[in-house]
């Protein structure tokens, strides 16, 4: 979640104007989806939606600045420090072999009980064939790189 304006946070750089439409809108999707209600949930699913929203909107600031370049650096620093986009999410981005890393907790290791990561992890050539694989974390549906 982004920081709340105040008076003494630092305006925004030049260019923001370009990416304020697009993320005001993933404001919006990730309201709707923490008043969503939870019921005929299991506990982990009422966080997934939450989840994909905040990959969404680091991967969009993420593009618009190593891919597409349409960003400065100083207005990407400035999105990262006021909380638009998940800094360390996109840090795991720039490393090979976590190019599509859904969230960071599919790499932690304490959270499984054998100390290994996340099954969406698991390149799906590696599974078996027509096994379905759903991340408890997050929900996705494999991440792998290969």
């Amino acid at each position: 979640m982004p920081r709340v304006r105040r008076s003494r946070t630092p305006k925004a750089p030049e260019g923001f104007d370009l990416v304020k439409e697009k993320l005001d809108e993933f404001e919006k999707k990730m309201r709707e989806a923490e008043n969503d209600p939870s019921d005929n949930k299991r506990r982990v699913e009422s966080v997934w939606p939450i989840m994909r929203i905040n990959h969404q909107r680091s991967r969009y600031v993420y593009d618009m600045f190593y891919r597409k370049r349409e960003i400065s650096r100083d207005l990407y620093e400035w999105l990262l420090e006021e909380k638009y986009a998940d800094r360390n999410l996109i840090a795991k981005w720039k490393k090979q072999g976590y190019e599509r890393l859904c969230c960071l907790r599919c790499i932690q290791a304490k959270d499984t009980n054998f100390g290994t990561t996340c099954i969406c992890r698991v390149p799906k050539k590696d599974l078996e064939p027509g096994k379905i694989v759903e991340c408890i974390a997050c929900g996705c549906h494999g991440c792998s790189s290969v």
